[in-house]
């Protein structure tokens, strides 16, 4: 009887081994393969990721994704499209890793698998002064007289959705394109993650923005990537030790305290 248990929990052990290494092939190897990481981020998310005017990907999620492409010995290419495609992109294949200011919900992790939180954020609100008192009001956004936009697909999206469903929702692709409807006043309030509401407000003191004081929701940000066990346990290992070195707190405080990067931006 011992000696039955025995063997079978040799087989189950063994069968684990056989199903965790099956399990952990395909990303991985083809990051190793041809030493090269693709990283699919928008591009459009101060101070998160942001394109500069010499045409590079800067912000927090760069210099993380910079950071695990050195310590796997592999170049970094970023892969930049609007944020709606990003897991899609990821799922198909054609990225091997997202970062992205992208939040980890329970409906996203069902469909990938994801590492972190790397920073905790919140949806903010960006709008013109000129709204203000009327956002002050009982229903708040909650009012049809409101153009509010998000980005397409985001937990932004939902937030407004279910927090104001009286407003006329308009989604955008980006936040480029949401802040040019903003100045054109062809929206009234842009959802956005916090920091970036907060930045773009301190960007443009002549366009009369002003960005709530408050984050509106908890949004844990995490590194989404593919079925793949040993990338995720690698990408897990690897973000400990960002963080227990210190160095995740001072990347943050580089792009999220510290503004003299703004310059690099495009006007």
């Amino acid at each position: 009887m011992k000696k039955s248990l025995a063997l079978s929990s040799f087989i189950s052990v063994v069968l684990l081994i056989f199903i965790s290494t099956a399990a952990a092939g395909p990303a991985m190897d083809r990051i190793i393969s041809k030493k090269m990481l693709i990283v699919g981020m928008t591009g459009t998310q101060p101070p998160l990721n942001a394109t500069s005017k010499t045409g590079d990907i800067i912000g927090l999620d760069a210099d993380i994704a910079r950071q695990i492409g050195r310590n796997m010995g592999v170049e970094i290419e970023f892969k930049t499209m609007p944020f709606a495609e990003l897991l899609p992109a990821l799922t198909a294949g054609k990225v091997d890793i997202v970062i992205s200011s992208m939040t980890i919900t329970p409906q996203r992790n069902m469909q990938v698998a994801f590492i972190g939180p790397y920073y905790i954020s919140g949806k903010g609100l960006l709008t013109k002064s000129k709204h203000l008192e009327a956002l002050q009001g009982s229903d708040g956004l909650n009012q049809p007289q409101f153009k509010v936009a998000a980005l397409k697909n985001s937990t932004s999206q939902r937030f407004v959705e279910k927090e104001a469903p009286k407003a006329k929702f308009v989604p955008t692709d980006s936040y480029d394109q949401a802040i040019k409807l903003l100045f054109e006043d062809k929206i009234d309030v842009l959802i956005a993650d916090s920091p970036f509401c907060a930045l773009t407000a301190f960007r443009y003191p002549d366009k009369g923005l002003t960005a709530g004081q408050d984050r509106l929701t908890f949004e844990p940000l995490g590194i989404a990537t593919t079925e793949d066990a040993l990338l995720i346990n690698w990408l897990q290992n690897f973000m400990i030790s960002l963080n227990g070195s210190g160095e995740l707190k001072q990347l943050t405080e580089k792009w999220l305290k510290d503004g003299s990067w703004i310059s690099q931006l495009p006007e």
